[in-house]
């Protein structure tokens, strides 16, 4: 069975990493000098290489060979998504005492360490202030604004950077040559801006387009099967944008997402258009692209084509009118509200109540920011989308945890088939449910066409 290209191609030493030389430089000179501290902390995007510059860090301090499958008992891995606890890193600090086995130094590497709970990064803080000659912990983030600034002050941070377009475009050129993957560089192009400059990302989009043809893999075959609509319509749906023009905007738009092109993939392209080469006419689409996103992808990517047309006759149509509709009054999990969640409030703070579920429990909170929910006479009404997550939020258990985290505020927790209809609150969405006979979907997109 081939390996896959993002392991076949990953580093094993510090000068095959590519495109991170203000981490890679000082972390080899620091080696040549003996100067190593106790703690690392490396920030960054997800695929930059953070885990694998501190594999091989690991491995040179101690003077291992690095192979990508070996396995010291020294070099300890710790996924701090699902090792976050204070009985985790309590257990941590008592085998960090005991000394390494073959390597000068133990080394523990703990991915995601943002994860780890309050109590976890205090017993960890611990283990900082007063660490063991013979450890040294690497920490790598992806939100380095999640780890207490008692752990970062502690620890040398480096930042990893996303890889620019000539840089991951010339490694996987490199990569298609010695695979002898036949490929033109206007496919390799797609590749790299669908990367996002993530190596590992690029590498799999690769590894994938590989199997496409025999012959030479064109730019269209590879725009086809990632499911990307092509330049020439995205271009000539913005330019009926710039244009006013609402008849060709639908027909255009209705082709593109009956062709299976995601909604929310077609926004990402034209976000991406309009920043590589901005124009003035399009930047208010800026307001409203990021938010499209299921429920009702199509029908909010629709909104943000035509909004400005669709309310040109509504009186007194002010600036200020036209860029900030109303906003509903049952809203997307993540929309904030202002106010403490007390049990007499009127208003209830989300964002605090979404936080504090998060620290106490991931299950409950990966379900609950999937939830609409509204709030009115001092009751959080929960609107779950799926019925798994109706029966994972109305476990007793779950429910005292919800109960406590909202300070006591009464919890309604309703049926699946009760999931309220965003389109009915929200005057232009509302408008556009109109135009297109009355009905949104709410199938994970919801193509109003």
């Amino acid at each position: 069975m081939a390996k896959a290209l993002y392991r076949k191609y990953r580093p094993k030493s510090l000068s095959e990493v590519i495109g991170q030389p203000q981490v890679t430089d000082i972390l080899s000179k620091s080696l040549k000098q003996n100067k190593i501290s106790h703690a690392y902390l490396f920030i960054g995007p997800r695929g930059t290489g953070k885990t694998s510059v501190a594999r091989i860090f690991a491995h040179e301090v101690n003077g291992f060979k690095y192979e990508i499958e070996d396995d010291y008992v020294d070099i300890i891995e710790i996924d701090g998504a699902s090792n976050r606890g204070i009985d985790n890193i309590r257990e941590l600090r008592e085998k960090a005492m005991i000394a390494p086995t073959s390597g000068k130094y133990k080394i523990y590497i703990i991915d995601e360490v943002h994860m780890l709970t309050k109590e976890a990064f205090n017993a960890l803080l611990k283990t900082l202030e007063e660490p063991p000659r013979h450890v040294i912990f690497i920490m790598a983030t992806t939100d380095a604004y999640k780890v207490p600034i008692t752990i970062s002050s502690r620890s040398q941070s480096y930042t990893f950077k996303l890889a620019d377009h000539k840089t991951m475009f010339d490694f996987l050129r490199k990569v298609s040559d010695q695979e002898k993957i036949n490929i033109e560089d206007g496919a390799l192009d797609i590749i790299v801006k669908r990367g996002g400059g993530s190596f590992r990302d690029s590498l799999s989009l690769l590894d994938q387009i590989s199997t496409l043809s025999n012959d030479k893999i064109s730019k269209n075959s590879v725009t086809a099967a990632l499911g990307l609509p092509e330049d020439e319509k995205i271009d000539l749906l913005l330019e009926q944008y710039s244009n006013s023009d609402l008849t060709g905007i639908t027909n255009s738009l209705k082709e593109l997402l009956l062709s299976g092109i995601k909604a929310e993939t077609l926004s990402e392209e034209i976000i991406e258009r309009i920043i590589e080469k901005p124009d003035p006419k399009l930047l208010p689409l800026l307001e409203r692209l990021p938010d499209v996103r299921a429920p009702f992808a199509e029908a909010r990517l629709l909104v943000a084509l035509t909004e400005k047309l669709a309310l040109q006759p509504v009186a007194t149509p002010t600036v200020s009118a036209l860029s900030a509709p109303p906003k509903p009054q049952i809203e997307a999990a993540a929309t904030p509200q202002v106010a403490a969640a007390t049990s007499n409030s009127t208003t209830f703070d989300w964002d605090a109540f979404l936080s504090k579920i998060q620290d106490i429990n991931d299950a409950i909170y990966s379900r609950l920011i999937k939830c609409m929910h509204s709030f009115e006479n001092g009751v959080l009404d929960l609107y779950p989308e799926k019925n798994v997550t109706k029966t994972i939020l109305s476990r007793e258990s779950n429910k005292r945890i919800l109960s406590n985290a909202a300070n006591g505020v009464k919890i309604t927790i309703h049926d699946v088939d009760e999931y309220p209809d965003n389109t009915k609150n929200d005057e232009v969405l509302a408008k556009f449910s109109d135009i297109m006979g009355g009905e949104v979907r709410n199938d994970e997109g919801g193509n109003p066409f």
